[in-house]
């Protein structure tokens, strides 16, 4: 055969390959569409002569699909932990922020229960003495001037604190304000050493002057020097201030603690009660400071008929 015999050949068989091939896909697709027919007219008399062949074919691939299930089995397995694993990490860290944050909450859940006491108790004070109160809180202890037991507050002249404003807390007499800035103020203990206060018996209305022994712990005690020694002082008797005029430093009425011993002197020519103070110097927290009714204040005030300002 020549190359161009074989040519003419090539080009002959290459334009009747599109007709074998419809050719072969019409006849696959009646062979196909024959089974069918087959297979159904066979599935209603519940004998199908195609079932053979399908349990045949099932023979074979049946146990090549479950070798093949058999091998990607622990790869589908490795990516099912490694999600559940990362599942389970973000669970942990879900639960230990919370336990956490149960912690802090139980941590802390003492000192809001105590400072919403002392709000309380500031407010009854408010109520039973009259007055108008800023409430601040101790954030400092320490020295000043020639002081040794001073307190500082979060609270100054912006909230309408000025220096010889008495300062209590919902038990009694803290101190007065011996200094003020505008976002602070130093507080003068009443067990300050230094310190001075006019003083009433209740029971006889007698008056004295106070002074600390310096101390802010159990052991804090004042003296009471009375002026009148013709009525002595009883254990047990409790003692207020005695007020200082134009409200300060001290205002009249405010608890400060009761007594506890009565000395005399050797020929009997005067009295000093020992008193213990109705305040905990050594845990102070929420302290009140008296203002005028209508002072203005960058923070809520607390008045005597129990409403916040």
């Amino acid at each position: 055969m020549t190359a161009r015999s074989r040519l003419s050949r090539l080009v002959r068989d290459g334009r009747d390959a599109p007709r074998s091939a419809a050719r072969l896909l019409a006849l696959l697709v009646l062979a196909s569409a024959a089974l069918m027919v087959v297979d159904a007219r066979g599935g209603t008399s519940g004998d199908s002569p195609i079932d053979p062949a399908r349990a045949a074919v099932g023979t074979v691939v049946g146990p090549v699909e479950a070798g093949a299930n058999s091998a990607v089995r622990p790869f589908r397995a490795l990516g099912d932990a490694v999600r559940t694993n990362g599942h389970l990490r973000g669970r942990v860290a879900t639960l230990q922020e919370q336990n956490s944050d149960l912690r802090s909450r139980l941590a802390t859940e003492p000192v809001d229960r105590n400072r919403l006491a002392e709000y309380d108790g500031l407010t009854s004070a408010a109520h039973d003495t009259g007055y108008t109160l800023v409430p601040a809180h101790v954030v400092g202890i320490g020295a000043a001037q020639s002081f040794t037991r001073t307190v500082t507050l979060d609270a100054g002249t912006s909230a309408g604190i000025h220096a010889d404003s008495t300062v209590v807390s919902k038990d009694g007499l803290v101190g007065r304000v011996v200094r003020a800035t505008r976002d602070s103020a130093t507080v003068l203990l009443a067990v300050d050493s230094q310190s001075v206060v006019g003083g009433r018996l209740a029971s006889t209305m007698k008056i004295g002057f106070l002074r600390g022994n310096g101390s802010l712990g159990n052991g804090g005690r004042l003296s009471l020097d009375l002026v009148d020694n013709a009525v002595p002082p009883q254990v047990g008797d409790a003692v207020v201030t005695w007020g200082s005029g134009k409200g300060g430093p001290y205002v009249a009425g405010i608890p400060i603690g009761q007594v506890t011993k009565v000395s005399t002197s050797p020929r009997e020519l005067s009295r000093t009660a020992t008193i213990k103070p109705y305040v905990d110097f050594g845990a102070l927290d929420l302290v009140g400071v008296v203002v005028a009714k209508g002072t203005h204040s960058d923070r809520s005030l607390i008045q005597a008929d129990g409403k916040v300002q």
